[in-house]
């Protein structure tokens, strides 16, 4: 099973994301330090599972679900590859690569993520 999350205020207006499999683990509210402006303070972060095959799936619907506006994000790891999705856009990696990650990383300050939020691990 892979884990994952989607930050609930990163999610369009309207959108749904509802991909086949997805269980869902927990929800919390968290208060964020170094938002931008524009961004709420108090984010609620949806941690969810789902099997590995469905990992392109989960990816296509987070991007289809991503509202654009401060580059929101969402990421997770399947097997050895790190899997970064913006609104309309997915990244693919193996872990570890430097190049696939700052092609991801400029990506997201093209699309208006703030620097210090483009923290993923590795």
């Amino acid at each position: 099973m892979i884990n994952g999350y989607v930050i609930g205020e990163s999610l369009r207006a309207g959108a749904v994301f509802e991909p086949a499999g997805l269980r869902g683990r927990s929800v919390r509210r968290v208060a964020v330090a170094g938002t931008a402006d524009g961004q709420p303070s108090v984010w609620t972060f949806v941690e969810f599972t789902f099997a590995a095959r469905d990992a392109a799936a989960v990816a296509d619907a987070l991007a289809a679900a991503l509202e654009p506006e401060y580059g929101w994000y969402s990421d997770f790891t399947d097997g050895d590859e790190r899997v970064v999705v913006f609104a309309g856009k997915v990244f693919r990696y193996r872990r570890g690569d430097a190049a696939g990650r700052a092609e991801a990383v400029a990506y997201g300050r093209s699309a208006g993520t703030p620097v210090d939020q483009l923290d993923w691990p590795e």
